[in-house]
């Protein structure tokens, strides 16, 4: 017996998906550790599991790589939409997908039959303490101090369908440290607000460096998968930081060390937008029992 998976990634955040169009998958979150491991698995920020939906042309269901549900990813809709037009199992264009989040809409960006990239409708952000959850008052959710190491910054905390801080004011390259994007101060600050009994489901961790009104640079720490390439959401919601902070305009170009997204808080309804490319790496077969 065997799963065939396909490992994709936007951005070098990358995901195992499996097709159960037409097959089940038992211990979803198991087998999403046993895959995701980088040293006894396939290596990944998580497993994607993609369904028939009666809402819209199919579901996602998202098992970061320790096992835990994530409610979306910008990254990985991204490369659901391209895996599921070019593997004939939807081939609307735009493209309706049902999340934990809601149902979100991709438009594709094709060179033939190919998909090259995508613009996903992340919808309107959340500022409701118990969207996170955050146990604090929505006032406190905007530009609260908060202390990292020696730096006096600031966090903002919202919901774009899942749970993000968004951390102003911490020099990258002291996070960075000599370790590069996995090591240094990143996975010490990064798991210790993650894990800050502030938020009882934990939170998805941003640093970001403002080069000027259209231009950020960003490291993250995701809920669940640690240090990331890229995160699509916690780009959504620093855009939404920066707009609410007043750092930056409405319309970003994130960078991130896997590579750039175009991030848009449009004004007229209240919707964040996402473009940015997605990628098919190889497909194999995972043994099971």
């Amino acid at each position: 017996k065997h799963v065939q998976f396909t490992k994709m990634h936007g951005l070098g955040n990358c995901y195992l998906f499996v097709d159960c169009f037409g097959r089940m998958v038992g211990d979803a979150p198991a087998l999403a550790r046993a895959m995701s491991d980088r040293n006894t698995g396939v290596g990944s920020d998580g497993l994607i599991l993609l369904y028939p939906s009666q809402t819209a042309d199919a579901r996602m269901e998202i098992y970061n790589l320790d096992g835990s549900r994530a409610q979306m990813c910008g990254n990985g809709i991204r490369c659901a939409a391209k895996y599921l037009y070019e593997h004939g199992l939807a081939r609307s264009n735009p493209m309706g997908i049902e999340t934990d989040a809601g149902v979100l809409v991709v438009d594709l960006y094709l060179d033939g039959p190919v998909v090259e990239a995508a613009r996903v409708d992340l919808g309107a952000p959340r500022f409701n303490p118990e969207d996170l959850p955050v146990q604090l008052s929505a006032e406190q959710m905007i530009d609260r101090p908060i202390r990292v190491r020696d730096c006096d910054a600031t966090m903002t905390c919202l919901s774009m369908g899942n749970p993000h801080a968004v951390i102003f004011g911490v020099p990258l390259d002291v996070l960075r440290g000599d370790g590069g994007a996995e090591g240094g101060l990143l996975a010490v600050e990064g798991r210790r607000i993650e894990t800050d009994p502030l938020f009882p489901e934990r939170v998805n961790v941003h640093f970001v460096q403002v080069q000027g009104a259209e231009e950020v640079t960003v490291l993250t720490w995701e809920r669940g998968s640690g240090a990331t390439q890229a995160c699509g959401t916690g780009a959504a919601a620093v855009c939404v930081a920066g707009v609410l902070t007043g750092r930056t305009g409405r319309a970003i170009t994130t960078h991130l060390p896997g590579g750039r997204l175009l991030l848009e808080w449009n004004a007229s309804n209240d919707h964040v937008f996402m473009t940015g490319p997605a990628v098919e790496i190889f497909t194999g077969d995972w043994p099971t029992d």
